[in-house]
């Protein structure tokens, strides 16, 4: 890691530690960010996107250890389906816990992701808490792929933005798949 990425990631701390959003790289597509243990951090997202509450927000986490601490269970198929998988793969589990009460959904489920991506890994090492990662654009309107397509607005409202340039990342990427465990623990495709 270059010096001036390891200040991008200091940057990054810094915002998130006074309750502010990122817009940063993420192993799908630009994402805006914030503490997911910090209520007013989460609305601040849920605000800037014009998105309503009731529509949950994704998080990542950094590993299958940090997980373990928001959610009360995780059946053993999770760990053979994130064991065996370079696929970005975000997942809805019930009875989620440890998180702002206004990004766990209705139903007490929160959908996480663990990142194979170095920007996302090295900044979860060095923040060890959970991160909202949601596109980087106002709800209903196309998802940016790109850095470019990012709209003006939400460059402009987010506390700090990570300068693209630095991490050449500029390849279209795609959203994640999406499953979800069911009631009697089954594993459901929500999105392929």
């Amino acid at each position: 890691m270059t010096k001036k990425q390891e200040l991008i990631l200091q940057h990054c701390l810094q915002t998130l530690q006074k309750g502010g959003t990122i817009l940063y790289p993420t192993d799908t597509v630009w994402g805006i960010g914030c503490d997911a243990t910090h209520a007013e951090a989460v609305q601040k997202v849920y605000d800037l996107k014009q998105r309503d509450e009731s529509k949950a927000l994704i998080i990542l986490v950094k590993d299958l250890e940090m997980l373990q601490n928001y959610v009360e269970e995780i059946p053993t198929s999770v760990f053979d389906i994130l064991s065996n998988t370079k696929r970005p793969t975000t997942i809805i589990y019930p009875n989620a816990r440890n998180l702002a009460s206004n990004l766990i959904a209705e139903d007490g489920s929160i959908a996480i992701r663990i990142p194979h991506h170095d920007f996302c890994q090295n900044l979860l090492h060095l923040w060890q808490k959970p991160l909202v990662s949601t596109s980087a654009n106002i709800s209903g309107e196309p998802t940016p792929i790109l850095f470019k397509e990012i709209s003006r607005t939400i460059q402009l409202k987010t506390d700090y933005v990570v300068p693209f340039q630095t991490f050449d990342i500029e390849t279209p990427t795609q959203p994640s798949r999406i499953l979800k465990i069911g009631e009697e623990g089954e594993i459901l495709v929500i999105r392929e």
